[in-house]
């Protein structure tokens, strides 16, 4: 049996008559201001067609990339990263891009320079020229210094400031809507006649926990008789352990834990039942992340979902409008506030 030909650039050209190198600037994402959207348009179509593919080890050397992402994530032990990662490579790999992953430890975040002359924890010894550009998960801007010149997207990390080296016209957001869902939480708890909260929060200084914060302060402010409680810790069991102690442990306890993360809230879970509380019946605990722990905790984990696999997705799909020449906009993925058995009304009520 014959082997059957696969289509080429020139095939492509013909079919949506243009020339080989106008194929290869489209198919390149080298296209715009060259040629014409329509054009662009048609190019794409007929590759789609004749189901072309591109011989990206020739188009690599010639280009001179490496049609590598670095995924860049504050700690690889979260079970929150491994979503993200593995949203980011299935875009990818629909596009010939692979990722890699490296993380930023929070002393890089604070002196980046620093870091930088020392290596850091980058993988790469030339990093603009060992990747094509850079997702940064739940890091601060600042982290970046030794990718100024690489085309970066920042998840979870808040919006851009509106001037510097990292600004929105500069670095494309995709952020997780965290405000509306500690706002979601508030609704639910008070709802249900809590008005003690304690707030087991994240000790650690990232955009998506200091906007948990404050959102979860200006939603109780208005309410009245609400009385907000807080003690921080590390994102780790036997932390949150001893900082939801010492709340439980006040002469005026909450009736309610609100917690930065499902981890955290597995601890606010040993506080209170080394106390002899019930959780619901004398304590109400939720969560943030809606990662897989929070179904195998007993009960089942009150917590808000962030779509962690749709991150990735959306700041990959970014990070290659931008290699196309286009400015993608900011995006802002809603969380979903999940009620499960974590939460019931106080005792007293």
């Amino acid at each position: 049996m014959p082997a059957v030909s696969r289509p080429t650039s020139k095939d492509v050209a013909q079919e949506a008559g243009v020339s080989q190198s106008t194929v290869s600037l489209v198919l390149g994402g080298k296209w715009t201001g060259r040629v014409s959207p329509a054009t662009a348009s048609s190019v794409r179509s007929a590759a789609e067609r004749l189901g072309y593919r591109p011989n990206l080890a020739a188009r690599n050397l010639r280009l001179g990339t490496t049609r590598t992402v670095l995924l860049m994530v504050p700690t690889l032990t979260a079970p929150f990263f491994g979503p993200v990662y593995t949203g980011a490579a299935r875009v990818a790999s629909r596009h010939g891009f692979g990722v890699v992953v490296s993380t930023w430890s929070d002393d890089t975040t604070a002196a980046p320079d620093r870091a930088a002359a020392q290596g850091g924890d980058s993988p790469f010894a030339v990093p603009d020229e060992a990747i094509d550009g850079v997702l940064a998960s739940s890091l601060a801007v600042e982290a970046l210094g030794e990718f100024r010149q690489t085309p970066v997207v920042m998840l979870d990390s808040g919006p851009a400031e509106p001037s510097g080296p990292f600004s929105p016209a500069c670095v494309p957001t995709v952020d997780f809507g965290v405000a509306d869902g500690m706002r979601d939480i508030v609704a639910h708890l008070t709802a249900l006649g809590h008005r003690r909260i304690g707030h087991v929060a994240a000790a650690v200084d990232q955009w998506t926990f200091r906007a948990r914060a404050d959102a979860l302060a200006d939603a109780l402010a208005p309410l009245p008789g609400t009385v907000l409680l807080r003690a921080t810790c590390a994102i780790d069991v036997g932390s949150a352990k001893d900082a939801a102690a010492r709340l439980l442990d006040r002469a005026d306890p909450p009736t309610a834990l609100v917690c930065d993360d499902d981890l955290i809230a597995a601890g606010a879970y040993k506080a209170a039942r080394a106390r002899g509380l019930d959780v619901p019946g004398d304590l109400s605990v939720t969560g943030f992340d809606d990662v897989l722990l929070a179904t195998a905790l007993e009960p089942e984990l009150t917590t808000v979902r962030l779509p962690a696999e749709e991150l990735g997705a959306q700041g990959m799909a970014a990070l290659l409008d931008l290699l196309s020449g286009r400015r993608p906009a900011p995006r802002v993925l809603p969380g979903e506030l999940v009620v499960r058995g974590s939460t019931a009304r106080p005792r007293a009520l």
